[in-house]
């Protein structure tokens, strides 16, 4: 089948176009892609033959320079590209720049400037305090309704998909232990999130209010945010999370622009606290995404998490995370926190699908507590897009190896 004529339904069709980066098998040089169908758009070497203005911003290694540009040069973009792929005058000049993605070698597709990862699920939070504190009168700290937990992570370790994952050593103490030991991770786990890509950066001291998200916010992408649980437990307090999170994070080679993702917004959860007027959106757009997550273990679905159940947006986060005068950067990137649903087989990590592993999984391989070595794990998720048709975003894997 011609590169153009994408199968009907295909849910990277002409109405999503993600973008990445590739390279040419044997060459090191990297430039701006976009998804069509199995097929990669090279986005410079197109603009340039059709004379377009933007061809600069996308004959490049990285999508910074086009994440920078802002809201009106990713909307002329994006309709520059619909056009040159569907628009029938144009495939003649835009076919020799159509490669299958089985041919190339997908990268990062963004330098990465901060990295900052919430707990925004609801269900996730309260099914980690009935875990770790099951007396208490509250499953949620009492901060919980009022602010979008997070922290800063590190933005060194964040890997494109199909990276493999070393599992990672440090410190570690079960309660009845004497003392800590040093060693492998034991109790290696996922977090199935989805990430927020900033484009536009903002000034130190102001604060970006819910009504900027889409000025700043290029798009969106899967993320797993790997977890090393019992290093982990033995390190967060008081400061929280460290080198059990800080080893690898790994995201999609896809970054989905917000305008392809219209017909998937949703109204958020009810609010059940009032908030303060900085995060207060009962007056705004609705900020909530309907993302279908998916969730395999060496290709087996072990869940499926619904991100439209997620308490806190991804527009409150922005705010919440700048209101203090923290300025964005290009190609800054934060996390949801784990996605997961009220049902059992909507949990997005093995924390809480294995409840902490007292109840292992069943997989056709063997059980599984928390991952082993060899194991490979797969995020994947779709949207409600227009007419009907999905929207598909990259998907996430990555292979635990012995360290």
């Amino acid at each position: 089948m011609p590169p153009f004529e994408v199968p009907e339904g295909d849910p990277f069709g002409p109405h999503n176009l993600p973008y990445g980066v590739f390279s040419h098998a044997g060459s090191q040089e990297r430039t701006v892609g976009v998804r069509l169908g199995d097929h990669v758009l090279d986005a410079g070497a197109a603009a340039h033959a059709l004379g377009s203005p933007y061809a600069s911003l996308l004959a490049r290694p990285t999508l910074n320079p086009l994440l920078a540009a802002g809201r009106t040069a990713w909307s002329d973009v994006r309709r520059a590209l619909t056009a040159w792929v569907t628009v029938p005058a144009h495939q003649e000049t835009v076919a020799p720049f159509l490669h299958p993605l089985s041919s190339v070698t997908l990268h990062l597709p963004f330098e990465v400037a901060d990295y900052v990862d919430f707990y925004a699920s609801e269900n996730h939070a309260r099914n980690v305090g009935h875990i770790f504190r099951p007396d208490a009168a509250d499953s949620l700290t009492p901060n919980w309704k009022h602010l979008p937990i997070g922290y800063h992570g590190r933005s060194g370790t964040v890997v494109v998909s199909g990276t493999d994952v070393v599992r990672p050593s440090g410190q570690r103490k079960a309660p009845a232990d004497p003392a800590p030991v040093f060693g492998p991770s034991v109790r290696l786990d996922i977090e199935a999130e989805v990430g927020f890509v900033v484009g536009v950066p903002s000034t130190i001291g102001s604060p970006v209010a819910l009504d900027g998200f889409r000025e700043h916010v290029f798009g969106l992408c899967l993320l797993n945010d790997w977890s090393a649980r019992d290093i982990q437990a033995w390190e967060y307090v008081p400061l929280g999370p460290f080198l059990g999170k800080s080893f690898a994070t790994s995201v999609s080679a896809w970054i989905t622009p917000l305008d392809a993702l219209e017909e998937a917004r949703v109204a958020p959860p009810e609010r059940t606290h009032p908030l303060l007027p900085y995060l207060d959106d009962s007056g705004e757009e609705p900020g909530g995404y309907d993302l279908r997550i998916s969730v395999a273990i060496n290709g087996h679905v072990v869940s499926e998490p619904p991100f439209s159940t997620m308490y806190w947006t991804a527009a409150q986060q922005l705010a919440h995370m700048t209101v203090n005068g923290a300025s964005l950067r290009t190609g800054d990137l934060y996390g949801s926190g784990t996605v997961s649903g009220p049902e059992p087989a909507q949990r997005g990590s093995l924390l809480e699908l294995t409840w902490n592993g007292r109840d292992p999984l069943e997989l056709p391989d063997g059980k599984r507590a928390f991952l082993e070595d060899g194991d490979v794990v797969t995020l994947s998720a779709w949207a409600p897009g227009p007419a009907g048709v999905r929207v598909g975003l990259g998907e996430v894997t990555g292979r635990v190896v012995a360290g």
